[in-house]
């Protein structure tokens, strides 16, 4: 059944679904990975589209920026859709020296400061855990394809850091024996609500941007040049 989000109806949705905040990015991955990509929502001009990948159906959505919005579209598919798996292709900062533009995190667990688990589900939750199965079979996906991958943790922020009055402050907040890699804005709110319903989710993040060396890339690179990790997610798709 449609919701008041989502315009497909049940069986339009595959059981595995790749998702990403921007639905430019998800709609230029259909059109160049997919075949016979249908489109399966457009409300909200949050692209769904549905086809397969070397003969396995999947599902390419959009969840727009920040945990609110990232929360809905994967409550209603966990819930309404029958969806098993969920892999996050995401966009993220970085505090590591260490760490350069377009290097690929796979996160382990995220930390946030949110209320999202309070709000949610009255419990007080901070950090969440990727899926052991579904993040070892990217893993093991990225190994055959030859793509480095930085396994860690992540912050999930309620706003963007770069805009934050005092990000020092922040980074103070954070546990020290969290061993973080990225900031994001979703993958905390994705695991969580995976764990609730007792279904998957997993998340790679291509590094764009970083505040301590103030760089970044061009919104044109942040919806274009992020192949490798789309490339690993459907990769691992076809894994037994």
């Amino acid at each position: 059944m449609a919701t008041a989000h989502n315009e497909a109806n049940f069986g339009d949705i595959a059981k595995t679904v790749i998702m990403s905040g921007d639905p430019l990015r998800i709609k230029a991955i259909a059109e160049k990975y997919l075949d016979n990509p249908r489109l399966v929502n457009k409300i909200r001009g949050i692209y769904a589209y549905t086809g397969t990948y070397k003969g396995v159906e999947v599902s390419l959505m959009a969840h727009g920026m920040g945990m609110p919005s990232a929360g809905i579209y994967v409550y209603e598919l966990y819930k309404f859709y029958g969806v098993e798996k969920i892999i996050r292709l995401g966009s993220c900062g970085t505090y590591k020296e260490d760490i350069n533009l377009l290097d690929i995190i796979l996160v382990d667990k995220s930390y946030t400061e949110s209320n999202f688990s309070y709000t949610l589900n009255n419990e007080h939750v901070n950090i969440t855990y990727s899926s052991k199965n579904l993040t070892k079979k990217l893993v093991h996906t990225a190994k055959k394809l030859n793509i480095p991958l930085i396994k860690g943790d992540v912050v999930t922020t309620d706003c963007f850091d770069w805009y934050m009055t005092d990000v020092n402050k922040f980074r103070e907040r954070i546990p020290n024996y969290l061993d973080i890699k990225g900031v994001e804005m979703e993958s905390f709110a994705i695991f969580y609500i995976a764990n609730l319903f007792e279904k998957e989710a997993s998340c790679l993040l291509t590094v764009v941007d970083s505040n301590l060396k103030s760089e970044e890339l061009s919104a044109n690179d942040r919806q274009n040049k992020l192949d490798e990790m789309t490339l690993i997610a459907l990769e691992s798709i076809i894994e037994n």
